[in-house]
């Protein structure tokens, strides 16, 4: 997978709404290792953020409903944070620009989902099926300004990653590789 394909990739499952969190933790993996983590946890959170979002696409939505995807839905990028801190720096020239750009990313999904988190619970605080679509909504927003958050991400790594010592990491992971025919 081209990198500079990674933020179509990726803007592509989170517009379908899918999301995810899983990763391997080293002190310097190659790129394909780190690369293949970063893929699998993007993957792991898509899916959870798309079951989780499955509940708002009712067109009866109540309270609860909210309250449990919301609830899904920071937990996952909880998950997808921590696991987006683990992933280290890849052995690479650009391994600490691309560890920086990672970093970042897990504060704004996060800071992302705590917002998302105090839209809801207004919404329910409220009780009525206006605050609920609002929230809804609200959550539909917080995914895609997490999708942008991911498409720069990518982008820097693609601007860091100079020798394609990145690019070619992502290439050979298999998860990438999932992740790329998944969105196409």
């Amino acid at each position: 997978m081209k990198l500079a394909l990674l933020p179509v990739a990726l803007a592509a499952l989170l517009v379908a709404g899918c999301g995810g969190g899983s990763s391997s933790s080293s002190s310097s993996p190659s790129p394909k290792d780190w690369a293949d983590s970063l893929c699998s946890a993007i993957t792991t959170w898509s899916n959870s953020v798309k079951t989780a979002g499955e509940s708002l696409k009712s067109g009866n939505l109540q309270k609860g409903d909210l309250k449990k995807s919301t609830s899904e839905i920071k937990s996952a990028t909880n998950q997808f944070a921590d696991d987006l801190k683990g992933l280290g720096k890849p052995n690479t020239d650009a391994g600490q620009q691309a560890k920086d750009a990672i970093d970042k990313l897990a504060t704004q999904v996060n800071d992302d989902v705590d917002q998302l988190q105090s839209a809801v619970n207004d919404a329910v605080a409220t009780g009525t099926t206006k605050s609920a679509v609002t929230a809804a909504s609200s959550i539909a927003t917080t995914l895609s300004t997490m999708s942008t958050q991911i498409g720069s991400a990518a982008s820097k790594l693609q601007q860091a990653d100079a020798k394609g010592e990145l690019e070619q990491g992502f290439r050979d992971a298999p998860a990438c590789k999932k992740l790329s025919s998944s969105s196409g």
